[in-house]
């Protein structure tokens, strides 16, 4: 069952200090809390001397509270003419403020309000799981971790240099205070990580001492005699977790093959990190296969459990939402249409699941919440049959859009190779090469990525994909055959789903979800599907176009690429022979055992999700690539690992039906 969030409230105590009822404690020093993010957090921590010329650096914390600790830090950054090329800053909160709640609290901050507005403007909503925040051009990064520190520290994914020890007093808030934060702050920690704190506890200097940080006092803060201050400096050498170093990369060019909503993300992810991109695509330009229709909606997936797919699409919804208002932001819009969506119950089943989620999650109405029928043709024109989950920030684009304007962004740092099909891959020395079908080498970088859906399989025959396609065709009505009634100004869906209007006044719904056993070519039997389907959306307009011959009807025919579990493949690819030979000793292995090959890397099988996880997804790669910290739980990125199907069949053996694993045709 999913931890709710239950936001703080901005309340002020007697002397005008933010203050939480639920601890009866104040959220900083009555002495100023600027002042003590300076003099305990900054100052502790060596800073901004530690980070002077580092490529990256990177924060970890306990305790956002208003963010005033982060808010000094980057003006600190700001201000230092030897600050590192890139700052992320990472920090749990179990009752984050509502933005509303942060204006509130920042109204006196003076010159920090420029900092504090640009906060407030991203901040999310007070849903669980991390939020990725980007500032100055992408140079400040701000992960956020809503949810209990016991849960969420030990599923983040990062080196820390420094940390942050904050949160109420070890008497009011013992949680934080742990042996288990303490072993998961030294998990985290990069050789000679530094920790400061404003307690002088001295069963917190014990506890980091046993944890493997050199701990002391150091003088204190606002009438606080001393603080504590910390250095990771453990005496065993082997940890069964390392945590990623910065990396190192002399040629900072990458290979990406694919330029559909995958590869054209990840192009400029990397490219906004200062990489070249050699950009493979066997069309004359980007989006020209599952990602070249010219409307698709997106939405968050909701279930009771709060499962691994609910998680990746809401992480990925919101992600993506952030990342294309970026893209606006930098000249380069991508034609959002937030206009909401309508997921309606198939049936009184369904129904019933839908309403157990909204009790179970109690997430803001700002995300989803229930819509009524009546509401629903009231406020949208849908006349739908039934109610059912309004997503507020839901809507539809156009992912050729998308892509252009990715590309767009990333400018000059990509060299984009249309109409070339890449038929084979090598790989010698540190470099991969791409080769043509005369063996021509076209291009070759320390780094590849496969972009390149069902096409992957292709060129990496070895590894263990288990991916399938299957077809979906959508069915356009023009404006005539839409008439002048009402139509819907949201998305609907449910066992099927419908677009609004576009601008010249035609539609579309669908769509089919069936095996690819044949030419991608329109089908009347499926259009009539179609027409069914769009009877359980609005039954009175699919009346209305009970004359409709389903051959005169035109549409648009694509095919997705799923694995057996719908969830895609994004990360590093594992090295399946290496993996294969040693079967034995790595039956008992996690993801993190498996050998890996250097510097490939995989985002594909996205299926009817590109939209939610193509920006997700290279954020995740361009963070792995770079060793930064990962926008995503650790429990999420194996979700979706590469190598999960590969660790199955190490753990229990082959698939049924062949002997390395594989399954047969039919079971793909």
């Amino acid at each position: 069952m999913p931890r709710l969030i239950e936001p703080a409230d901005p309340i002020l105590s007697d002397d005008g200090i933010p203050y939480s009822p639920r601890y009866d404690d104040v959220y900083h020093s009555a002495a100023g809390g600027l002042e003590q993010a300076r003099h305990v957090f900054l100052g502790g921590n060596g800073l901004p001397g530690n980070w002077a010329g580092r490529e990256q650096f990177v924060i970890v914390e306990t305790g956002f509270g208003q963010g005033l600790n982060f808010l000094a830090t980057w003006q600190a950054w700001r201000r230092d003419p030897q600050r590192c090329r890139r700052l992320h800053f990472v920090s749990i909160e179990k009752h984050p403020f509502t933005r509303e709640g942060l204006a509130t609290l920042h109204a006196s901050l003076g010159e920090l309000l420029p900092l504090a507005g640009a906060l407030q403007q991203q901040w999310p909503d007070p849903l669980p799981g991390l939020h990725r925040l980007s500032f100055d051009e992408g140079a400040v990064v701000l992960t956020l971790a809503f949810g209990e520190v016991e849960a969420m520290l030990p599923r983040l994914v990062a080196g820390a240099d420094a940390f942050y020890l904050d949160g109420f007093s070890p008497s009011r808030n013992a949680d934080m205070w742990s042996d288990m934060v303490f072993r998961g702050l030294a998990r985290l920690a990069r050789t000679d990580a530094t920790l400061a704190t404003y307690t002088a506890a001295g069963f917190v200097r014990r506890g980091l001492q046993t944890a493997g940080f050199v701990a002391e006092k150091a003088p204190g803060f606002g009438g606080k005699r001393d603080m504590t201050v910390a250095r990771f400096a453990p005496a065993w050498k082997n940890r069964r977790y390392v945590p990623p170093d910065a990396a190192q990369w002399p040629d900072r060019h990458a290979i990406v093959i694919g330029a559909g909503l995958a590869g054209c993300a990840v192009t400029e992810r990397l490219a906004a990190r200062g990489w070249r991109v050699t950009l493979f695509d066997a069309h004359d330009g980007p989006a020209r296969e599952t990602s070249g229709h010219r409307a698709a909606a997106m939405h968050a997936h909701v279930s009771p459990d709060d499962s691994h797919l609910s998680r990746l699409s809401r992480a990925g919804n919101l992600h993506a939402l952030r990342a294309w208002r970026a893209l606006e932001s930098s000249g380069h819009p991508v034609g959002w249409h937030g206009c909401g969506v309508l997921q309606i119950g198939e049936d009184e089943a369904d129904i019933a699941a839908q309403c157990a989620s909204l009790t179970a999650l109690d997430f803001p109405h700002t995300f989803v919440r229930w819509m009524s029928a009546e509401e629903a043709t009231e406020q949208h024109a849908a006349a739908v049959p039934r109610g059912g989950l309004w997503f507020a920030q839901g809507g539809w684009v156009a992912p050729p859009d998308i892509c252009r304007a990715q590309l767009a962004q990333a400018g000059a740092a990509v060299d984009a190779r249309f109409q070339t099909r890449v038929a084979a891959l090598e790989h010698a020395g540190d470099q991969w090469r791409v080769l043509d079908d005369a063996g021509r080498v076209l291009a070759a970088a320390p780094v590849l990525v496969l972009a390149n859906a069902h096409e992957a399989a292709r060129l990496v025959p070895e590894q263990l994909f288990e991916l399938r396609r299957v077809r979906g065709q959508l069915t356009d009505l023009d404006a005539g055959q839409v008439g002048a009634a009402a139509w819907p100004d949201c998305v609907v869906t449910g066992g099927g789903y419908l677009l609004p209007r576009d601008e010249h006044g035609s539609a579309r719904f669908g769509s089919s979800y069936e095996p690819d056993d044949g030419p991608l070519v329109e089908s009347a039997a499926v259009h009539a599907e179609n027409l069914g389907r769009l009877a359980g959306l609005l039954p009175g307009r699919a009346t209305a176009l009970d004359g409709v011959d389903p051959a005169t009807l035109r549409g648009y025919v694509g095919v997705r690429t799923v694995t057996h579990n719908r969830l895609p493949l994004i990360g590093r690819l594992p090295d399946t022979a290496q993996a294969l030979a040693q079967s034995t000793a790595l039956r008992g292995a996690h993801l993190r055992d498996l050998p890996r090959l250097p510097g490939l890397y995989a985002a594909l099988a996205y299926g009817s999700r590109g939209l939610t996880w193509a920006a997700l997804g290279a954020e995740l790669i361009a963070s792995q690539l770079e060793g930064e910290p990962l926008p995503l739980e650790a429990d999420l990125a194996d979700a979706i690992d590469p190598a999960r199907l590969l660790l199955r069949t190490l753990r229990h053996g082959p698939a049924p039906g062949r002997p390395d694993g594989r399954p047969d045709q039919d079971q793909g």
